[in-house]
């Protein structure tokens, strides 16, 4: 894996330390690591996709990975001459924790400064590097991943009880909580300086959003489509390249204006992954984008099998357990790509986050509507009438009643409706001494900050916000890094160029959810681009068949029950649960069951891969 990782203040021999947390990084996958040790402290970069760079100058050491550039006509002028690690040093020799404001792109920094007694770390505006870091005493040890962390023997490997309640809970172990006491990882935008022993947080960006814009439709519409070009010129930076392919508006965008800057004589490889299951397979639309765009079409169809091979590789292969069942079919398909000569993918990330397209934004939008009502009439008229003694017999009053209650429920909190550890009383999920260690609404608590913090009124533009940290950074792309690192290919973004993230903020929200229909903006910018079919299909997601296969294909269904027999060994959860799950997938819920018994799955298996 590529990244950085470090250490402040420790005296222990340097090299066999550099090494033990380099291997934490995965360094061993030619990654060409760049080092610094020097008065107690030790700094490392490296990348297998050349990203890497490292710069000493009179007490400064800056390590930098990624893809960065410089909007500062003078900075990015000595980039030419320098190497990015270089600049960062001028740019933080003159502006301290300021000069992030400078630097652009997807990237991960650590700067190490002993005139000024401080180290700075810092990711990039979307999260789409990560760094995690712990405090321990008069030290900061620092690394792109956890496994990197706990190589130093100032950090101990414990687990975090209040993680696996917030893992199982999201699927995934939401920042700033690591799997282990003590290790935390930045929020996209964020930093964390360490002065005089004294550690200090903040953010130096947020996306400021425009409520309503004075901009027409039509010029916002120049704009776009014009900068929609910009953003896949700058990512498509490598002859070996080819593209993500779901048959979904994302993808199939990027495909589509990849081909045209292309052009005829070089058509575009495009990977779609199929599943021969009903409700699962999307790969008619993939083929309609490819036909309508000249593609060079590679697809392939995911296995019951494939699956079973998959779990333990894709446990080992992240720092921190991950609930993410698409994981699989992301590997496959990042892996066929690599296998064909292919080293750099480019992804559809994050255009719904950004332009309005996740089905929740239209169904939040029709219980915000509730508060549009006076609220004399709410109280005095309309829940009165609706709570009336029987009237939940009737099946209009049970539908009236559902809706009061759940537009009752304020956002963020009202996403969570449906999570599955609000079907049933924790109680009768959780081990009773388990339970009492923990903080039940943490998740929750995380949600409202960064939904609370977004800059804007808009219930839309808050939600956006909050994916942008928690179905983004937290999980969507963490999924497709790691896997396409694991098949040894480079992933870039188009929809999460800064410049096209900053300017889908200026979309008045009423255009980007135009009524309940999503996405508004985005489709009609395109509609004479994109494929009808395209335009006009329905989210759909990229789901794993993963529950009805679990029916069907024996050694799926014995590696899910093996890992939650030995999962109730472990205390975490009553077994009474998790044959309850069993059973309910058995009898007739398999999709729907067969999503936390996945989870579970991968959270044992995680384990085993660590000898826990």
């Amino acid at each position: 894996m590529s990244g950085i990782c470090g250490w402040t203040n420790s005296a222990l021999a340097a090299d066999t330390l550099m090494t033990d947390m380099i291997l934490g990084l995965g360094g061993g996958q030619g990654a060409n690591p760049l080092r610094h040790h020097a008065n107690n402290n030790g700094l490392a970069v490296c990348s297998p996709f050349g990203r890497a760079a490292l710069h000493e100058e009179d007490g400064i050491a800056v390590a930098l990975e990624g893809r960065i550039f410089w909007r500062s006509q003078e900075l990015a002028a000595l980039a030419l001459d320098k190497n990015p690690a270089a600049t960062a040093t001028l740019a933080w020799r003159r502006n301290g924790v300021s000069a992030l404001a400078d630097i652009h792109g997807p990237f991960a920094l650590a700067v190490l400064d002993r005139n000024r007694n401080q180290t700075l770390l810092a990711i990039d505006r979307l999260g789409i590097h990560s760094l995690y870091y712990a405090h321990v005493g008069d030290q900061l040890v620092f690394g792109s991943t956890a496994d990197s962390l706990i190589a130093h023997p100032a950090v101990t490997p414990r687990i975090n009880g209040q993680a696996i309640f917030n893992y199982l809970y999201c699927h995934m172990v939401p920042s700033p909580d690591s799997i282990y006491e003590g290790i935390q990882k930045l929020l996209p935008g964020q930093y964390v300086l360490l002065r005089n022993g004294q550690l200090e947080k903040g953010f130096y960006w947020q996306l400021n959003y425009k409520d309503d814009g004075a901009e027409s439709q039509p010029a916002l519409t120049s704009r776009f489509q014009h900068l929609l070009r910009d953003c896949v010129r700058r990512a498509a930076s490598h002859e070996e390249i080819g593209a993500f392919l779901s048959g979904g508006t994302d993808s199939s965008t990027v495909t589509g204006v990849l081909a045209e800057i292309q052009g005829k004589g070089k058509p575009v490889d495009t990977y779609s992954i199929g599943f021969k299951a009903d409700g699962f397979d999307e790969i008619e639309y993939a083929r309609i984008t490819a036909r309508h765009f000249a593609t060079r079409a590679h697809e392939y169809y995911v296995t019951p099998q494939d699956v079973a091979d998959a779990i333990p590789l894709i446990a080992r292969a992240y720092d921190e357990p991950f609930g993410n069942a698409s994981a699989v079919p992301t590997y496959l398909c990042a892996k066929k790509a690599h296998d064909d000569g292919i080293r750099l993918m480019l992804a559809g990330d994050g255009g719904d986050e950004i332009f309005g397209g996740n089905v929740r934004y239209a169904k939040q939008k029709i219980f915000e509507l509730y508060f549009t009502v006076p609220g004399v009439l709410r109280s005095g008229l309309i829940e009165p009438l609706a709570f009336l003694p029987g009237a939940s017999h009737l099946p209009p009053a049970q539908k009236l009643q559902s809706y009061i209650r759940q537009a009752k429920v304020p956002l963020p909190d009202r996403l969570e409706a449906y999570n599955f550890l609000h079907r049933s009383p924790l109680a009768d999920i959780f081990d009773t001494r388990f339970l009492e260690q923990i903080d039940q609404q943490e998740p929750i608590a995380l949600m409202r900050e960064v939904y609370q913090r977004t800059a804007s009124k808009s219930p839309i533009n808050r939600m956006m916000h909050l994916d942008l940290k928690q179905t983004l950074a937290d999980n969507d792309l963490r999924k497709v890094n790691r896997m396409c690192e694991l098949a040894g290919v480079e992933v870039r973004y188009p929809l999460l160029d800064e410049e096209m993230v900053e300017f889908s903020a200026e979309v008045p929200a009423a255009l980007k959810v135009k009524g309940f229909k999503l996405r508004y903006f985005f489709k009609e910018a395109l509609r004479d681009f994109l494929p009808q079919e395209t335009i006009t299909k329905t989210k759909h997601g990229f789901g794993l068949p993963f529950g009805l296969w679990m029916n069907e294909h024996p050694p799926l269904r014995d590696l899910a029950h093996d890992s939650l027999a030995s999962f109730k060994q472990r205390g975490y959860l009553k077994p009474a649960y998790l044959d309850h799950l069993i059973e309910q997938h058995r009898t007739g819920h398999a999709s729907y069951y067969g999503v936390m018994i996945w989870v579970v799955m991968m959270l044992e298996q995680w384990m085993r891969a660590r000898k826990l």
